[in-house]
Formats: C-alpha cells, structure tokens, sequence
C-alpha cells in the first residue's frame, strides 16, 4: 500500500497502472476547477469558491485543507457529496477493532496532518476493504481509477478523515498511554519523578529525621537555634534574588515582529488540558477562536479524560470548528495533567506546541509573536514564555494577592532570568516549544504535578535555553482559601519533586546548567519551600517567647536572638516582596496597593500551611494531582487596554 500512495503522490498516470497494483489515493491535489461540481451539489457558488482557493494558495495550501478549514461545508457533507460524486460507498463509522494495522502504523497515521490517507478493514463477512480519507485528493485521477476497475471500486469505502482518526485513535490507545506513562522513565529514568527520592536521598532524610528529633529531645534550645539558621538562610537567599531582580530593572515589554507571508508560517499545534470545565467550555472556545494564524495550519487539541462525562458533553453540546479536535485520554494512573499532555503530544503534527489552560484567554498575536522569536533564533531556543496577567484581582484579597505575586514573576523575575541565560522555571501554561527539542527531552513527566518547572529545568541540562515574550494570557486566579491553598500545595510538591529530581546527582547537573543556574535552582525550588515552612515558625517561635516572657519568664539570650532573628526575617521577606511586585505593576495596577500591604502576613501564613501540607502529601500521596476548579467569567471584564498590556 505504501508504495502505492507514493507512486500516486509522485504524479503517476493512473492508466498505467494495473488492478494488481492496488488503489491510488494520494496525489497531488486538485485545482478549485475539479471541486466545482460537487461543490454545486452542497450549494456553494464558484465565487466563494474562487475566494476559498484565493486563501489557499495565501497559506500554501490545498484548495481541499482550505475549504474544510473555512467552515463553509461540514467534513461530512464534503465526503458523502464525494462518494456520491465517484459512484463510492460511504463508510459513516468503521469498527476500531477491525482495522488492519500494525501498532507503528497507527502512530504515525495520528502524527501525521490529516490523520490516515488509506487503510484497511476487514468486514463482517471476513472481506478486506480499503477505506479512503483522502486529504490532498486528485479528483481526476480518482474517476478514473474507479472507471477502469469497477469490480475493485466495489471494496472501497470512502469515509470522513476525522471518523478514520478517532477509529485509529481508540486502536491505539495502549501504544498511546505507555508513551504517556512510560517515555521518560524508559529513556532517562534518573529525569523522572516517578521515584520519588532516590536511595541517598532516602538515606539522608531518614537520618536527619531521626537526628533531629534526638536532638529536639535532648538539646530543645540549640535544636530550635539550629532550625532557625536553616531557616533563615533560605528566607535570605530568596530575598537577595528579589532585591537582584528588583536592582535589574525592568524590560520593555514591546512585542518583536515583522512582516510576513502567511504561506511561510509553519503548522502551529495547541494543547488545553481540561478536567471538570464543563461551566468554562464556552469561554474557552471564544478565546480560542481570537487566536490569529492560517486556520488551515492551526491544530487545538481538547484533552479530556475520559471519564469526564460533564466536561465531554459540554464539548459535544458545541459546534466544534474543523481545527479543533477532542482527545479522551482512558483512565489510568498516574491522572496528572502532564499524563494527559503526554498522551496527546504524539497527535499533533505541528513544529510548534502551544499549551494552555482551559481559563486562559490569550491575546491573540501570541502565536505569531511566539513564533518569530524562534525564527529569530537558533536551534537552542526550545522555549518562550508568554506572562500571565490576572483579570480578576479586584475580586478578593486573595485574587489581589495573586495578581501580585504574578507581576513580580512575570514581568520581572523571568525576564531578569531570561536576559542572563539562566534556568527558567516556566510557567504552567502559556509555554511555546519547538517540538523537536521538547520531543529530544522526553516531553512531560506525567508524575510530576509541576511538570512546566521540571522541563524547564531538563531543557537546560539538556544545552538549551527558554526565553520570555510579551504578547500576555490573561487568566483568572483563586478568590478563596479553599480553592486557593490546595493550589499552592501542588505547586510547592512540584518543587520539591523537581529538586529532588534534579539534585540526585547535584555534580552533573551543576556541570550541566552552570554554578549560577544551580544557585538559582537551589532558590527557586527548595528556597521558597523552605521559605514558606519557615514563616509558620518564625510566627510560632515569638508568639511562644511572647507567651512565656509574658508570664513571667525569663528572658534569655538565646530568646532574645531567636526573637531578634524572626522578627528581620519576616520584615526584609514583607519589604524584597513588597517593593518587587510594586515595580512590576503598570500604573493602572497601583491603586489599591496598600491593601496588599495590610494582606501580607495572612497571605504568606497561607503559604506557609500550604507548604507543610506539602510536606505531608510528599509522603502519603506524592503524584496526586489537586484541581484547581474555575468557574464562568463575569460578562464585564477590564480589557487589555486598560490592564496596561
């Protein structure tokens, strides 16, 4: 069959061939003029038609992949007029079960723009038939083929290239999830969070557990002392990176592009992981559909879990558009968002991969941007990270809190880490990748429930490098502690899960990142954990010194310097936090900024009871993945213009 599609793809004269040689399905594609009649048939005049082929050659496409692409005629009416036009079955939805096709071949029918151009099926009666899903037809050719064997024409069964797809899909679900599970562990185990800490490591935290809680029984005050300085160490790293950060100043966030041919963009692929989003999936589509690049080589993939009958529905409930395509992933563990991702990623055909998450609203110029920064670039640039603005921080302290902590990482810390060539946690959506690096890395780890710091952090030891953009997705943040903390949690499981990772061997990543992307390694992921468990203690250390000198205590020296100690912690982490994210708001952001002020302490003991949260689930539940559920956006929200961005 393959050498056959070849022959035909090459331009062969179908006179020429015999009945054994089989059926010729790809050729090259027809012009508009071969599509008129059957378009006549499904109503559409020849001067929509000529606009369709006018868009065509614009992008560099076929006439075929244009008109589908339109919207104008549904896939279906297309193939049936089609069947009908070449006197063909049509075939409305083949068995996934009796498909013949080996494992590899079913990849590569999903990898591949348009899915499977021919395949074969075996009917009830134990006949083969050759199904066609032709993406690139030549009609002419095909007619006659049809007319010179007719006994062979009886076999063949048109059927829609999506209905093909899916079937294929659903026979491929086992090779699909073991890539999803499996891939990075089998290729690079030592870059998986699939273990959680390693035998040293294990070692290690076992003796200092056991150490420490000797030493909390026989010596209580310098134990307490001891902590304190660990403490404080960590708390002090993360605010000299802030006051680094603060004393780089800022960039000016001005898009970078030129100019171009449409027929010149490549096909752009984007990834939305959704999991109980039934209440935003009108949302999302509208945000989508703002998107601005050549439909015809745009490709969204919904991902959904299959189980997820709420979210499936509102999706079924939608007119979808040809270029957007629902993937259900089967159930299984590990169920992270990264397994998901993983599981889609090998149907997709685009050089770039876009992903996003379902609340996001992206500006639209953030694909073209996106691009010509790597077209701008060489090979190493695997990366560019788009900022996330908040939309909804007006809404409550917690939203405010959020926004600002945002600004600060988005508008300041990345692209101060960008401009040196440092590691870059990414953020965990709005990520642009070029496929083959992201491909060359492993793709996601599904057991790690931050998998956008961990593959920032394998993209630089692997010798590349991620860069910021500026084009923003906006997105809305938690408004409760209820929804807010469990968040959090994750994200600071996630750190440590990559810290872990990436500190088994802390020579060879060291060797592989630099001394100054492993300083900062060391900041960002175990730091601000650290950080954050540290506060709760500091707070219960002088409420306790308070509560025994105020009965009548006595006031030691070592209290004193405890005392001393907790209370510089707590106010230079307020101040490097505080005047950070002040700096990195626009000027329409500042009203209001004193109510941050006033929010601070109640905000970081939030993270504080997060981060032990972490600690537990670290040992119970490592891979568990907390959702973060989102709701329906009010129908008045401020636009980019007046967010400044």
């Amino acid at each position: 069959m393959d050498h056959l599609v070849g022959k035909w793809e090459s331009g062969s004269n179908p006179d020429k061939l015999n009945e054994s040689d089989g059926l010729p399905v790809a050729l090259c594609p027809s012009p508009m003029g071969d599509w008129l009649p059957i378009l006549r048939s499904l109503s559409i005049d020849e001067e929509e038609a000529r606009r369709v082929d006018a868009r065509a050659r614009l992008a560099g496409v076929c006439f075929q992949t244009e008109l589908l692409s339109s919207g104008l005629v549904s896939e279906r009416a297309l193939f049936l007029a089609l069947a009908k036009h070449m006197g063909l079955a049509f075939a409305a939805r083949p068995d996934p079960d009796a498909l013949v096709m080996r494992e590899r071949q079913g990849l590569a029918a999903l990898a591949r723009r348009g899915g499977a151009r021919v395949s074969l099926i075996v009917d009830e009666r134990g006949q083969s038939i050759v199904l066609i899903a032709p993406d690139r037809l030549n009609i002419p050719a095909l007619r006659a083929f049809v007319a010179r064997y007719p006994r062979a024409s009886t076999r063949i069964r048109v059927v829609q290239p999506t209905v093909l797809r899916d079937a294929i899909s659903v026979r491929s679900q086992k090779a699909l999830m073991r890539i999803a599970t499996e891939k990075l562990f089998t290729i690079a185990p030592e870059m998986s969070a699939r273990i959680v800490a390693n035998a040293w490591q294990g070692a290690v935290l076992g003796a200092v557990t056991v150490s420490l809680a000797f030493a909390a029984l026989f010596a209580p005050s310098a134990t307490l002392l001891a902590l304190h300085v660990l403490f404080s160490l960590a708390f002090l790293a993360c605010v000299l990176l802030r006051v680094m950060v603060r004393l780089g100043g800022r960039v000016s966030a001005e898009p970078r592009m030129t100019t171009v041919r449409p027929a010149e963009m490549p096909v752009y692929s984007v990834l939305i992981a959704l999991y109980k989003e039934a209440e935003i999936v009108p949302d999302l589509l509208v945000a989508l559909g703002r998107i601005v690049w050549p439909r015809a080589k745009l490709e969204i993939k919904l991902v959904c879990e299959q189980d997820d009958e709420e979210t499936l529905a509102a999706l079924r409930a939608q007119e979808l558009r040809p270029y957007i395509e629902v993937i259900e992933v089967p159930p299984g563990v590990p169920r992270t968002k990264p397994k998901a991702l993983s599981y889609a990623l090998p149907m997709t055909s685009g050089a770039f991969v876009a992903l996003y998450d379902a609340e996001d609203r992206p500006h639209p110029f953030q694909l073209v941007e996106a691009w010509h920064a790597f077209r701008g670039a060489d090979e190493r640039l695997a990366c560019v990270q788009a900022p996330l603005t908040i939309s909804n921080r007006r809404e409550s302290w917690i939203s405010a809190m959020f926004a600002l902590e945002y600004a600060a990482l988005f508008r300041a810390v990345l692209p101060w880490l960008a401009r040196r060539g440092l590691l870059l946690p990414l953020g965990g959506t709005s990520n642009h990748f070029r496929r083959s690096a992201l491909e060359m890395v492993g793709g996601w780890d599904p057991y790690n429930v931050t998998e956008d710091a961990d593959l920032g952090a394998r993209l630089h030891r692997y010798g590349y490098r991620a860069d910021v953009i500026f084009n923003p997705t906006q997105e809305d943040a938690p408004t409760d502690i209820r929804t807010w903390v469990p968040q959090r949690t994750r994200w600071f499981k996630g750190w440590v899960q990559t810290w872990l990772v990436h500190m088994r061997d802390p020579a060879a990543t060291a060797r592989e990142i630099g001394l100054l992307s492993f300083i900062v390694m060391q900041v960002l992921f175990a730091g601000m954990v650290f950080s954050a468990l540290a506060y709760s203690v500091f707070w219960a250390t002088a409420l306790g010194i308070g509560i025994h000198w105020y009965l009548g205590g006595e006031f030691r020296p070592t209290e004193s310097i405890l005392l001393l100690v907790d209370v510089l912690n707590v106010v230079l982490g307020h101040v490097a936090f505080l005047l950070l994210g002040w700096s990195a708001l626009h000027k329409t952001e500042k009203p209001g900024f004193w109510k941050c002020i006033l929010w601070m302490p109640a905000y970081w003991c939030l993270m504080s009871i997060a981060a032990w949260r972490c600690v537990w689930q670290l040992y119970w539940n490592p891979h568990h993945w907390e959702k973060t559920p989102h709701r329906r956006r009010n129908r008045v929200r401020v636009s980019l213009q007046k967010t400044g961005t």
